[in-house]
């Protein structure tokens, strides 16, 4: 008789296929929410039982994939796409069509604008860089693709907190650490909120020296050609000394044109590789 022992009973434990595809829907779920999820929420969605779901976030979580973050009462309850995710669609990216046509993009703004321009994402509570091209100015601020930097205080992360439903953001700015980078940060919550309730009106972001003394941007979404759903931020700064605020919110309308030119590039890898990255 065949011993059967060792062998996993297939009434209550996946075949291996079926573990890795229900892993990949769970990091799909995460990246299309754009938001910290919980248990009960991915359960529901993805119809995996609670204790199922439970060891495979145990397992993800312990090679980086996933990241559990406080929730409004301060629990680490809500779970979100972890670093090692983000890096894994930076790495598709990098060796896609995307990073070529995007580039392209990228080097007609900056040569029509003359500074340096960048294509954004939200990863977690923190804005990361997916592509970027640099001016050719010696003066400039230098930032690698895979570089994160705060929501608070940057162009692209206002944008992204901007764009939120009300209690999506204010669940979000409460959890933020509010560090002032610059005697221009806005760490009082009231004024961030009333800041964010005017970008949200104008449909952009700015950074006025907020971020780092001496550099000004400002970004525009990247939306998604089918529900409109901001999908990635394309913004671009510029050192004080060539370039105010002002002279930067020129360039808002040939910043949106090369947006909904980007926006078709990521589909229908928005709900994979590059939204696997918000």
């Amino acid at each position: 008789m065949r011993d059967t022992t060792h062998l996993p009973s297939p009434a209550h434990e996946p075949a291996d296929d079926t573990r890795v595809l229900r892993a990949l829907s769970v990091l799909e779920q995460l990246a299309s929410a754009g938001q910290p999820s919980s248990l009960s929420q991915l359960s529901s969605r993805l119809q995996i039982p609670k204790a199922t779901l439970m060891r495979l976030i145990e397992s993800l979580e312990a090679r980086g994939y996933v990241t559990h973050m406080p929730d409004s009462r301060g629990a680490d309850r809500a779970i979100a796409l972890g670093p090692r995710a983000a890096q894994l669609a930076l790495t598709t990216l990098a060796n896609s069509t995307f990073t070529r046509a995007c580039r392209s993009l990228l080097r007609t703004l900056v040569e029509s604008l003359g500074e340096t321009c960048n294509l954004t994402v939200l990863d977690g509570d923190t804005v990361l860089y997916v592509e970027r091209v640099e001016t050719s100015e010696p003066l400039r601020l230098h930032m690698q693709p895979g570089t994160r930097v705060p929501l608070h205080c940057t162009a692209s992360g206002k944008l992204f907190l901007s764009q939120m439903s009300s209690a999506e953001r204010a669940l979000v700015i409460r959890r933020l650490p509010l560090k002032s980078m610059t005697y221009r940060t806005l760490t009082d919550i009231d004024l961030l909120e009333a800041e964010l309730d005017r970008l949200a009106m104008r449909g952009i972001g700015v950074d006025n020296e907020e971020f780092v003394r001496g550099m000004v941007a400002v970004a525009v979404p990247v939306r998604n050609v089918e529900d409109g759903r901001v999908l990635a931020a394309l913004a671009v700064h510029s050192p004080t000394a060539r370039s105010s605020l002002e002279d930067l919110l020129k360039a808002v309308p040939k910043l949106k044109e090369i947006a909904v030119r980007i926006g078709p590039l990521l589909q229908p890898a928005a709900a994979a590789t590059v939204a696997a990255t918000k």
